[in-house]
């Protein structure tokens, strides 16, 4: 139903805002948003990202969360865009990789780097010697960590605009190696969103939302090998350009499905019917916004997931699951008409049992960090 050329919403939700809680939370232009236990000592810590501006690491000090990025971490004379992070060396701490870029196509100057932790500090894998001829230095747009064997090796896959993606893993010498042209992953397309997660195989296959052309779907075949499906899994979108990806049980079959928001074009709801997806999104999400950022999790505690859509320079959006349809819900005050949002994670920094939301900006404008609790 629409109420004044809108979709009428349906007060079931509402968050808080907890932003006070970060201290020295400056203006600035920040992206992707990871979070990861950078110092192995138990807790989630929040990596933001910062374009021209120095990257923030979020860290829990007693009620208040505090930036605890310094030097390598802090790396403002780079331009962050995204960052992922996993276990490639296999020594049991996450590495966290970087996406710079300073180029809105092809390749650039600035150099994408990978924060290792080894004899007490942070290094950059790729400033290494024996490193640097392989770094990426494409208009990167999207990473992701994933363990193509299934037996716990992981690697980093990177969409770059208008150069080939880049696919790093370790090799049994502890050298990084691309491996993306051996398994014929190295494409060139405006690569936008990536997501990993076994969408058809009984391992990790990838999902690849592109602009200016059709999205790739990578399933696994078993052999560390990949086959790009996304024609004969029906979500080529060839016309359509991506900007975030998530994955949840749409229907509760026990089966994992695929939403994406389109940048001011039709978001899809693709639900997974044996070897097809089959676009199921309802007028209410489908409706075209300028998105950044799809997140699927459960905000509220009630044991399904929700779908929030942040926007930039528009209101963002929340879609929940009631009575067998999905209907969009008031946001409260996380709704941020005037935020230029560019990013956006979930994680339970207080460790209470419910996840908060955090929502970086930037782009249009400089604006400080935002957080929010579901009441």
């Amino acid at each position: 139903m629409r109420a004044n050329g809108t979709h009428r919403l349906t007060s079931q939700m509402a968050f808080r805002e907890i932003t006070h809680l970060i201290e020295n939370n400056l203006e600035q232009l920040n992206y992707g948003v990871a979070i990861t236990d950078i110092d192995t000592d138990g807790e989630f810590e929040a990596v933001v990202m910062g374009f021209g501006y120095p990257n923030v690491i979020l860290k829990r000090d007693g009620e208040k969360l505090v930036n605890v990025a310094t030097g390598l971490l802090s790396d403002e004379e780079m331009n962050a865009i995204g960052v992922a992070s996993g276990d490639i060396d296999g020594d049991g701490q996450e590495e966290i990789y970087f996406l710079n870029t300073d180029s809105l196509g092809g390749e650039g100057q600035s150099f994408d780097r990978l924060i290792s932790f080894e004899n007490d500090k942070f290094i950059d894998l790729f400033a290494l010697s024996t490193h640097e001829n392989i770094r990426n230095t494409g208009a990167g747009r999207s990473v992701v960590c994933i363990d193509r064997s299934g037996r716990g090796q992981y690697g980093f896959f990177i969409a770059n605009y208008a150069s080939p993606m880049k696919y790093y893993e370790m090799d049994g010498k502890n050298y990084l190696r691309d491996i993306a042209p051996e398994l014929g992953m190295d494409m060139v397309t405006g690569g936008r969103s990536l997501i990993a997660f076994p969408i058809h195989s009984d391992k990790t296959d990838i999902f690849a939302g592109n602009e200016m052309g059709p999205n790739y779907l990578f399933i696994n075949q078993e052999n560390g090998q990949f086959a790009e499906m996304a024609k004969s899994f029906g979500v080529q979108d060839t016309y359509e350009d991506v900007r975030g990806i998530s994955a949840l049980d749409v229907n509760g079959d026990g089966i994992l499905d695929l939403v994406y928001g389109n940048w001011n074009g039709p978001n899809r709801m693709f639900v997974k019917i044996n070897d097809k997806f089959v676009n199921q999104a309802p007028p209410n999400l489908a409706e075209p916004s300028a998105v950044r950022t799809v997140i699927a999790a459960d905000l509220d505690n009630d044991g399904d997931d929700e779908i929030f859509f942040n926007n930039i320079n528009q209101p963002n959006r929340l879609f929940k699951r009631i009575n067998g349809e999905w209907r969009r819900v008031e946001l409260g005050t996380a709704t941020e008409p005037n935020g230029c949002g560019t990013g956006a994670a979930v994680w339970d920094y207080d460790n209470d049992g419910t996840l908060e939301l955090l929502v970086s900006h930037g782009e249009l404008e400089p604006q400080a960090l935002s957080l929010y609790k579901s009441q």
